[in-house]
């Protein structure tokens, strides 16, 4: 687990005016957080083109680990941020299709090289079985390749400024180098507004990308722009779509027998570590289910990391304390105090190298924090709610649906129209801004928007297409729920929910490993029929089934609650002031991003408690930290 970056100069320069050295430097000093470990760069000045890399040792911990590493043929150079848990399966293929072992250590780095100078390219990340993001030169080809793994685990920015084409694990390693110019993205400003988070490929610059999940691109020397374009390996829609065409038709026991081997070979595998290992346990469903199956694997008490809170409806420590106690964890808790909690904003925008507003980046930090004083490595559940139909509104939005469009169409937009503007209760206000949707997918999209017109609050501002918004990105499914889970899958937990643990993690040097997220187990949940996932009003069903295998059932059964912070009590209270200081009605007119009046009527509202803004408002605020510090 690490962190690179990097630059390559399309068209030789000639009297570059920067040093090679002090570029790499500040680049990778930028994400020293990623790996405290070791710092090592590589450079080719005729070719134009650097790597620079910071290590957290997790997986042979020798220098044979070092990197940019070169192949052992010397064509190769890389620099690689993740883990490939099925490395040393990969070794045992490679020599037995012939290839002369002349291995240096036992660094999953060094055999991707290998695989890379055997195989090629894209039969090297169809065979990983991993989470990773990488930047790979062939010096005989004169050619950069970045690559992702499939569901997005590890982040990758890119993006030309000039002709140099800057990459890294961080956007800050971009920014780092002299040739960064980017502007601010108002497209993407709208974005984050609606989602709290910017989806792939937009960031917050202006032509810098994210590189999406299960892609990879390559650049060649003297190539033109506009004939660069990312390739995919993977792709979760053709998963979808294969994994409903070929549903499972045996029972609910061979179903949870399937499911239970698979979460217990991916658990396993990510159980490779040198060093210090453990897991996070809030006492749900998906956390409990993979600590479950890490004790049942391990001949020691797996340590386990638990957060509470003080204030009553957001503590769920209670819970985790009574599975661990019952698997026999080495379990450890802290609870935290709003001022806890308080102190750590203003670090946020340092965190989150762009604006980011899902607020349980708080508590994430902080569990983070603490499991880092006793592991290295820390599994996670995420992924459970995605896959297996967890989600509150994977219940309630297809009921809610089936009696709105009872109504007619012109019907509900006069309604629509007369109660705009009048002061409701957050319940029926939340029934209003879905009255005029015309169909089932545009409910869903105002359902789980946060500002349902932000292109009229940033100056401006003219929102990116993104997956939910493009039907031509849909995949073909089966019904309204596996179409919201898979929209979900697609967008929401590669863009929020990992980038929320991978930075939180990161800024404390742990590495995070999320076994729910492993290719087989996703590729076998889809061919799941959703009767196994959602039954009689209840998610995760048979996630559930694999668990009560070794949880008692009620050790689980409760309302899900969600990984949440009181957010709009805090707004009311002690963030009020940092909060006023970033909305002011100069600030917001000075800088030009925001219509103030807008701000400040939600924000009042807000503050007299006639509704609930608190998301809304969290993102503008995130924003508002982040552009200070720029």
């Amino acid at each position: 687990m690490c962190g690179f970056s990097g630059y390559f100069l399309l068209s030789k320069k000639e009297n570059y005016p920067h040093k090679t050295s002090l570029i790499l430097d500040r680049m990778e000093s930028s994400l020293n957080h990623r790996g405290p470990n070791e710092r090592g760069d590589w450079s080719d000045e005729v070719r134009g083109v650097g790597l620079t890399h910071t290590r957290l040792a997790i997986v042979d911990l020798s220098r044979a680990g070092h990197q940019p590493m070169a192949s052992v043929c010397d064509r190769f150079v890389i620099a690689f941020n993740g883990e490939i848990y099925n490395h040393l399966e990969l070794r045992a293929q490679l020599e037995a299709q012939g290839f002369v072992p002349s291995w240096r250590g036992h660094s999953d780095t060094e055999t991707l090289l290998a695989c890379f100078s055997t195989w090629g390219i894209e039969q090297t990340l169809q065979a990983t079985v991993g989470m990773f993001a990488l930047a790979l030169w062939d010096k005989q080809e004169q050619q950069l390749t970045l690559a992702r793994d499939r569901l997005g685990e590890k982040p990758l920015y890119w993006g030309w400024c000039g002709d140099t084409l800057l990459f890294g694990s961080e956007l800050k390693a971009l920014k780092a180098h002299p040739d960064f110019n980017a502007d601010i993205d108002r497209g993407a400003l709208s974005l984050l507004l609606r989602h709290n988070y910017i989806p792939a490929p937009y960031t917050i610059y202006q032509g810098i990308e994210k590189l999406p999940a299960g892609q990879y691109v390559q650049i060649k020397k003297g190539q033109l722009r506009a004939n660069v374009q990312p390739k995919e390996y993977w792709r979760l829609n053709q998963v979808v779509e294969n994994g409903l065409a070929n549903s499972f038709s045996g029972t609910d026991a061979q179903a949870t027998d399937l499911l239970e081997q698979a979460i217990s070979q991916a658990v396993s595998g990510q159980m490779l570590a040198d060093v210090p290992l453990g897991a996070f346990l809030s006492g749900g469903v998906d956390s409990s289910t993979v600590v479950s199956l890490m004790q049942q694997q391990s001949r020691q008490p797996v340590r386990t990391f638990a957060i509470g809170f003080d204030e009553p409806g957001y503590n769920e420590a209670d819970y985790a304390k009574e599975v661990a106690r019952h698997l026999g964890t080495d379990h450890s808790e802290l609870y935290v105090s709003a001022q806890d909690a308080l102190d750590l904003v203003p670090r946020l925008p340092d965190i989150y190298c762009e604006p980011f507003a899902d607020s349980s980046q708080l508590p994430t930090f902080l569990v983070s924090r603490m499991a880092k004083q006793h592991v290295t490595v820390a599994l996670s559940g995420d992924g459970g709610d995605e896959l297996f139909g967890g989600y509150n509104p994977y219940q309630f939005a297809p009921r809610v649906w089936r009696k709105l469009k009872v109504l007619p169409f012109p019907l509900r937009q006069i309604a629509f129209r007369l109660l705009s503007g009048l002061p409701l209760p957050d319940k029926l206000a939340k029934l209003l801004r879905v009255l005029p949707a015309k169909d089932k997918e545009q409910f869903y999209h105002v359902l789980m928007s946060h500002w349902d017109n932000p292109d009229q609050l940033v100056i401006g501002g003219q929102a990116h297409p993104t997956r939910i918004s493009s039907p031509e990105q849909w995949p073909q499914t089966d019904s309204f729920e596996h179409w919201m889970m898979a929209m979900d899958a697609g967008q929401y937990m590669t863009d929020d929910i990992l980038v929320k643990v991978d930075r939180a993690a990161m800024a404390n040097s742990l590495e995070t490993r999320v076994p729910l997220l492993d290719h087989r187990v996703v590729e076998l949940a889809w061919q799941i029929p959703q009767h196994m996932k959602i039954r009689d009003g209840v998610g995760k069903w048979i996630l559930r089934e694999v668990l009560y295998r070794h949880v008692p059932r009620e050790m689980i059964e409760r309302p899900k609650k969600g990984f949440s912070v009181p957010l709009g009590q805090w707004l009311r209270g002690p963030l009020r002031d940092w909060a006023e200081a970033l909305l002011s009605e100069q600030r917001l007119v000075q800088e030009g991003y925001f219509a103030p009046s807008v701000v400040r009527r939600v924000w009042s509202e807000h503050l007299q408690g006639k509704r609930d803004h608190a998301r809304k408002l969290w993102s503008i605020l995130m924003f508002q930290a982040w552009l200070e510090k720029q």
